[in-house]
C-alpha cells in the first residue's frame, strides 16, 4: 500500500508534524549545530557535509520519495504556537505482508528536550502507523545507557523486548541496542523497566 502523494500532516496538542521542504534547511541546520554535543552520542555519525544545503536536499527528495513509495515517513516537529523546529521523527523500514511493522527513530533540539514534545509525536505516529498504514507493530532501538530514550519509550507505551549486539553503527562504533516495540494489540502487560 503506498502512501498518498498529498502532503502528510499530523497534529497534536501542542505540535504539527509534516514532511521536510527546501525552505526548512536553515532552521534545521541551526537547531542540529546548536544541539551538536548532545546528539551526537547517540546518532550515527555525521558525514562532513551534514549541515550542508545540498545534504538537506538530497535529505528532502528522500523523505518525498520514500512517503510516496509508504517505505518511510520522515517528518518534522514544529511548535504550533511559533513554527519552531522543535526536532524529528522518522517512520522508517516500514514492511508490509506478514511483518506489517516499522521502525522509529528520533531527535530533538537541546533547547527543547525534556518538554514532552517527542513524547506527543511518537503517539501521533503509532497513532497513524496503526490506524492508517495498519501496521501491527513499530520498534525502536537505543543504547542501553540513554535513559532518556528509554524512559521516553516507555511512558510511550513501548515495551522492552531484549537486547541486539552490534545493532548500528553509532558515532563511528557498532554499538549493542536494547530493542522496544509497541504492538497494537499488545497484551503484554507491563514495561519492564530496567531490565538489559
Amino acid at each position: 500500500m503506498l502512501l498518498s502523494r498529498r502532503t502528510l500532516k499530523l497534529e497534536t496538542e501542542r505540535l504539527t508534524l509534516r514532511l521536510p521542504v527546501h525552505a526548512d534547511f536553515r532552521r534545521w541546520a541551526s537547531l542540529r549545530q546548536q544541539s551538536q554535543a548532545a546528539l551526537v552520542p547517540w546518532e550515527p555519525a555525521w558525514s562532513p557535509d551534514h549541515l550542508s544545503r545540498k545534504s538537506f536536499t538530497n535529505r528532502v527528495y528522500w523523505a518525498k520519495r520514500s512517503t510516496a513509495q509508504g517505505s518511510a515517513m520522515p517528518l518534522f516537529l514544529f511548535r504550533r504556537q511559533d513554527d519552531a523546529l522543535v526536532g524529528a521523527i522518522t517512520l522508517d523500514n516500514i514492511r508490509r505482508g506478514p511483518a506489517m511493522a516499522g521502525t522509529i527513530g528520533y531527535w530533538t533540539g537541546t533547547r527543547f528536550a525534556r518538554r514532552g514534545y517527542m513524547r506527543e509525536a511518537i503517539g501521533a505516529v503509532v497513532h497513524h502507523a496503526f490506524t492508517r498504514l495498519d501496521l501491527s507493530r513499530i520498534e525502536a532501538a537505543c543504547l542501553p545507557e540513554n535513559a532518556a530514550s528509554r524512559g521516553l519509550l516507555e511512558r510511550s507505551g513501548f515495551k522492552y523486548e531484549g537486547v541486539a549486539q552490534s545493532y548500528l553503527q553509532i558515532n563511528g562504533r557498532w554499538r549493542t541496542h536494547v530493542l522496544y516495540s509497541a504492538l497494537r494489540s499488545d497484551r503484554r502487560g507491563k514495561t519492564m523497566v530496567g531490565q538489559a
